[in-house]
């Protein structure tokens, strides 16, 4: 990350919940400097004011790059607080379901604003984030946000705006599908005579071990999943169920991220 511009003229960050107290704990730690750093926040926590940034004090007046990192339904009160800022500063949101265009009516036409949907393996800096910038962002502009974001994982970039309602679907809320299977799988396992927490214990570790194993292979997750079957053996008896076009996951996941895409759709209307 070139840190020049950002430690001249400043980064302000809207919001420190666990999403901006991640960020902010990366950005750090890949050598931001504390002075640089503004954050906006009502209750700042005491992790917060023992990093060296400046905390709800007077902003620069120009920074490089204001990062929003409150709640929807925040940041009508919020946004007031960046108004004076339009201009040269680019402002980088990570808020749900709030389109470009409501920073624009807040922030001005000509205003460059890149919008992103991070998901919570963000906090271990396990996280994906997809970016698509208004018509006034331009490409130093998105790789300063891109940069940013990278402190807490991979980074991918949007062809239009359109497609962050289903990038909502897939990786906004699916790590949610992903502890539910856990919870699931556990529960299964009970069912055949486990104790709990060993039950537990092995759903979160297949999971884990699944997931990282599925990153990092050369070979597509059909593949790996093709290479633990065996004929006529245990998985094959359970992808049976679970591979099902009717019952099994191909259409109920079709359905739960359509519905997520849908449902973001109607909170950016």
């Amino acid at each position: 990350m070139d840190l020049t511009d950002i430690n001249a003229r400043g980064l302000v960050l809207l919001g420190c919940g666990k999403m901006g107290s991640a960020l902010l704990q990366g950005w750090l730690a890949q050598g931001v400097s504390p002075d640089a750093v503004h954050v906006i926040d009502p209750n700042p926590s005491d992790w917060l004011n023992a990093q060296g940034v400046q905390v709800n004090s007077d902003l620069p007046s120009s920074p490089a790059i204001a990062l929003i990192a409150v709640k929807p339904q925040m940041m009508g009160d919020a946004l007031g607080a960046l108004q004076r800022l339009a201009g040269e500063t680019v402002f980088l949101s990570i808020a749900a379901g709030t389109p470009i265009s409501a920073f624009e009516d807040v922030f001005g036409k000509g205003s460059r604003i890149i919008r992103s949907m991070p998901n919570t393996p963000a906090a271990i800096g396990r996280g994906i984030t997809a970016i698509i910038g208004n018509a006034n962002a331009t490409a130093a502009d998105l790789d300063l946000a891109e940069a940013l974001l990278a402190a807490v994982g991979q980074v991918v970039r949007l062809e239009n705006e359109d497609q962050i309602d289903a990038v909502t679907g897939v990786s906004g809320s699916g790590p949610a599908y992903v502890f539910h299977l856990i919870e699931t799988l556990a529960a299964a396992g009970e069912a055949q005579g486990l104790a709990p927490e060993l039950a537990m214990q092995l759903a979160k570790a297949t999971v884990g071990g699944a997931g990282h194993l599925a990153e990092r292979a050369e070979e597509s997750p059909s593949q790996l999943r093709i290479n633990v079957t065996s004929p006529n053996g245990t998985t094959q008896a359970a992808l049976e169920v679970l591979m099902d076009e009717e019952r099994g996951f191909p259409d109920l996941l079709k359905r739960a991220v359509k519905a997520a895409t849908d449902r973001g759709r109607e909170l950016s209307e």
